[in-house]
């Protein structure tokens, strides 16, 4: 697919004239022959300050897709077909292996990847029951699944709205046939509205879709024509990314080959800011540096990542964050399929509480809401607090901050140099840690 869903934030890229526009985050790897332990979620619970903390989220990651696209740098497969219903059998044992006091105070459920509407449907079927049933919460439960448009008919909507699906996400990137042959998208423009039809008949009322501009060969005037073609579909929610050359990925050996000609920067700002101003004429607000939703329709899935709450992986390479602890669990196929219970883990970190609030700057920010002022003012009490209110002061003045009431926001100007401020205000716990 290639969203935010895996582990959110903001990959960034590095532009002259420091110019740091939003982009989608990648966080994922091919199988590779990367060591790790074999260790497992269990073996860091003894370590957490609450035996049984409060998880509001679930991230579950199926990284099946029928084509790899050229730009995705997650953790996908796409020659392993005959391994679909392997792959549930084995996520619905570690479903039955995961702790108890994960169901009661959850909020909500994505399913990412990968392509999960590439499962067979008796396949799909099997996992939306299993998540339904495992996970019982006192709280009404947003349940999203990521698709793309090729591989939404009417019995694979069905098999969503029975499994108690409320939310689609849809990969559409774009709605002009070049642009997508660029990315090696293999769907017809004209599938993304049928795909809507089809989820909205089936009663799932809630749908978001991805776009990506900075692709080669587009112009302002391609990029606006994808916008209105999203507002006339008329989803609730628009996730818009710039685009990233990945390092390792096709796009990104084309580029260093010369083969293709990378936007223009400036061009890049004028497509994000031209998004800002239309989306905002048509009732879409933006919430997050690249989120924007109609009244009720941020996702409340990636707010979770945005406000640093808790929230538990499921399957290969989903990463989680319990109690400032973050890991990722091993992105390998078949180590995956041919274990057992909870799978085994890597990139284990504990952030102190300098680096907790380091990253609370660093998340909270990509917010439109902003940070309220007593709660900056706590974090900056704290140990390390101090090294940050310069750098705040700092920012304020070049008016890429900017006090709205009491809330703590980036300006206009400071969302486009956001990775910047970001990385100003997490770099001391960076720095203390190192």
């Amino acid at each position: 697919m290639g969203k935010a869903a895996r582990l959110s934030g903001d990959a960034g890229c590095c532009m002259s004239n420091d110019l740091h526009l939003p982009q989608a985050t990648t966080a994922g790897h091919a199988e590779g022959s990367d060591s790790y332990s074999r260790q497992t979620a269990g073996s860091i619970m003894s370590s957490w300050s609450d035996a049984s903390p409060c998880i509001e989220g679930v991230y579950v990651h199926v990284p099946f897709c029928a084509h790899r696209c050229h730009y995705c740098d997650f953790f996908t497969v796409a020659d392993q077909d005959e391994q679909r219903d392997v792959f549930v059998n084995r996520l619905l044992s570690e479903l039955d292996a995961i702790p108890d006091w994960i169901g009661p105070q959850l909020r909500t459920i994505f399913v990412g990847g990968g392509t999960p509407t590439y499962l067979l449907p008796a396949d799909l079927r099997r996992m939306l029951s299993a998540l339904s049933s495992r996970f019982n919460s006192e709280n009404p439960i947003e349940f999203t699944v990521e698709a793309n448009p090729e591989t939404i008919t009417e019995e694979v909507a069905g098999i969503l709205a029975e499994g108690g699906v409320n939310r689609v996400s849809l990969g559409a990137q774009s709605f002009d046939q070049g642009l997508l042959s660029t990315l090696e998208r293999r769907h017809d423009p004209a599938r993304v509205t049928r795909s809507i039809e089809l989820i909205h008949a089936a009663g799932i009322s809630r749908t978001s879709l991805d776009l990506i501009f900075g692709i080669p060969g587009q112009d302002l005037i391609r990029w606006e024509a994808d916008l209105d073609q999203a507002i006339e579909i008329g989803t609730g929610h628009l996730s818009c990314y710039g685009l990233i050359y990945e390092p390792g990925t096709p796009l990104r050996v084309r580029r260093d080959r010369g083969e293709i000609d990378p936007v223009e920067e400036d061009l890049e700002a004028a497509m994000y800011e031209l998004t800002c101003d239309r989306l905002a004429s048509h009732g879409l607000r933006q919430y997050e540096i690249s989120n924007w939703a109609r009244p009720g329709e941020d996702c409340q899935h990636n707010l979770l990542y945005w406000q640093t709450r808790n929230w538990w992986p499921i399957g290969p390479s989903a990463s989680g964050h319990v109690e400032g602890w973050r890991w990722r669990n091993l992105p390998r196929l078949q180590t995956y399929l041919e274990g057992d219970g909870l799978p085994y883990i890597r990139d284990v970190e504990h952030l102190d509480e300098d680096g907790q609030v380091g990253e609370w700057f660093m998340m909270g920010l990509r917010l439109m809401e902003g940070l309220r002022r007593e709660e900056v003012d706590l974090k900056l009490a704290c140990e390390g607090g101090q090294r940050r209110r310069p750098i705040i002061e700092r920012h304020l003045d070049q008016e890429l901050l900017v006090w709205e009431g009491d809330r703590l926001a980036l300006t206009p100007r400071g969302i486009l140099l956001a990775n910047i401020v970001t990385a100003d205000l997490l770099g001391p716990a960076r720095e203390s840690n190192s």
